[in-house]
């Protein structure tokens, strides 16, 4: 018998063909996330069907795959939400204030409209292939399996400055996006992006008891402004983001519970009328934070009033705000798999000096282990947080994926040194896209050699590819390939 979650997850293909969107038109584009593999408590697993248990998580889902081009210049433009990025990094780090300084005299590409990205902008470069690789605790080289979350076969990338005394993982990234509220008991806080770590955090942007200023890695941007929301409430239990075209759940889950719990949750739920309920992904989440609230400034949870949170009791026994579950797993340190990524809508608790404080701010992103008996841990004495709270998503250009993408041929996320000069890399790099529908579809672009073009084998706009994977197999054989030039051109 087919459940109506069943045929809801079958029927996300159909939706695709057709081009439709089941929420509405989007301003912004949220950018996948890029995780392929699917995971258990502790460890990868094939892919859960539905009904399995861990049925649901980010993999199983693919929406807006990132799609980059190297303009040749020093730049790269971010073809899903069309703002263009500096490419090198510089090794110096900088301070916000010389940043700001720095932006507006830069004339890269022949452009001058240069500026700081704010959170949501650098984030959406975010990717959840990375791994912060596994060194039994060494954090003064960089381990040999780590890999950054950023796509460094189109972004310069730099770990911490090890011969300066940082660690490999101070490798914070800038953004104008201050905290409204204070952390380490009350030290003026900017939040970054870790692309060593794959997290975001509230820094304390001045040392203590000195006026030096917290320096990070800068990387610029330039375009129109991204990450705002426009919230509508539906008056049946839901909010749609018009400037996202996604609908969220009005009200929380009402209560903690595991990741296994929190996917099973989402998966189940019967909402408004709507079966194809979902765990967001960590960028989906914190699309929805808003960075001018918090529990110390507007006693209230980091997101729009619209919505309705439920209140905790938090590690230091005052009133709170939960951390919310997404649906990426989190590859952290020896154990792979086994930490999922949540987002604070509360404070981002933490035990210094033997007291329990506020120590990365409300809107962090951090990971803890999907199974764990509460503690704390780390150098800013982070609370384990694995039993959080759930905010369920539908809609969007989402397609439903059954097995991993076939992987390139060298077998690793980025860095795809193994195509020849002709291959898709150098081809994406000219920003040359030949006109498909030519003999020899298939066999132009099949670098696996299996008789098909996947995804991460195509070269045209990536939002055309589902148009084109008519069956929704996840691969566009002989008889699906184009007559024609690519949709869009």
């Amino acid at each position: 018998m087919t459940t109506p979650r069943k045929l809801s997850f079958i029927l996300l293909s159909f939706v695709f063909s057709f081009n439709l969107h089941p929420v509405g038109a989007a301003d912004n584009v949220i950018v996948d996330t890029g995780q392929v593999k699917c995971y258990n408590n502790s460890r990868e697993i094939p892919y859960p069907k539905p009904g399995e248990s861990f049925f649901g998580q980010d993999a199983e889902y693919v929406r807006n795959p990132a799609f980059y081009r190297d303009n040749g210049d020093g730049t790269v433009t971010d073809l899903n939400t069309g703002l263009m990025w500096s490419k090198a990094v510089d090794k110096t780090k900088v301070s916000l204030i010389e940043a700001k300084t720095i932006a507006p005299d830069m004339t890269l590409a022949g452009y001058s409209d240069w500026r700081v990205p704010n959170i949501k902008e650098l984030y959406s470069l975010i990717d959840f292939r990375g791994y912060t690789g596994a060194m039994a605790g060494e954090m003064s080289q960089v381990p040999g399996n780590a890999i950054p979350f950023i796509n460094t076969d189109y972004f310069d990338f730099e770990y911490g400055l090890i011969n300066e005394g940082e660690r490999y993982i101070d490798a914070q990234w800038l953004t104008t996006t201050k905290y409204v509220s204070t952390t380490m008991d009350g030290v003026e806080t900017l939040f970054g992006v870790n692309f060593a770590d794959g997290r975001i955090k509230g820094y304390g942007y001045k040392h203590f008891n000195s006026p030096r200023e917290k320096k990070f890695y800068a990387r610029y941007v330039r375009g129109k402004p991204y990450g705002s929301n426009k919230f509508i409430d539906n008056s049946n239990g839901t909010v749609t983001d018009k400037a996202t075209g996604l609908m969220w759940m009005k009200n929380d889950s009402g209560k903690s519970m595991n990741w296994q719990e929190a996917l099973s949750y989402a998966e189940n739920l019967q909402l408004a009328g709507y079966s194809d309920w979902r765990l967001p992904n960590a960028k989906e989440l914190q699309y929805i934070v808003d960075y001018s609230r918090s529990p110390d400034t507007t006693n209230s949870p980091a997101i729009d009033p619209i919505f309705q949170t439920t209140s905790i009791v938090n590690e230091a026994g005052k009133k709170d705000y939960p951390c919310f579950w997404t649906s990426t797993t989190h590859l952290d340190g020896p154990d792979p798999g086994s930490s999922a990524a949540y987002v604070a809508f509360g404070r981002a608790i933490g035990k210094m000096r033997g007291k329990v404080m506020d120590v990365h701010g409300a809107g962090a992103q951090r990971s803890d282990p999907k199974v764990a008996t509460p503690t704390f841990r780390g150098p800013q004495g982070d609370a384990i947080r694995s039993g959080n709270f759930v905010r369920c998503v539908r809609g969007g250009l989402v397609k439903a994926r059954t097995a991993p993408p076939v992987e390139d041929k060298n077998k690793y996320p980025y860095n795809y040194e193994s195509y020849d000069s002709l291959g898709q890399r150098g081809r994406m790099a000219r920003g040359d896209h030949p006109a498909a529908g030519v003999p020899g579809f298939v066999s132009r672009l099949d670098k696996n050699g299996d008789g098909k073009v996947s995804i991460t084998e195509f070269d045209g706009p990536r939002h055309a590819f589902p148009d084109l994977d008519r069956d929704g197999d996840g691969y566009i054989s002989e008889s699906e390939a184009p007559t024609g030039p690519p949709p869009g051109r």
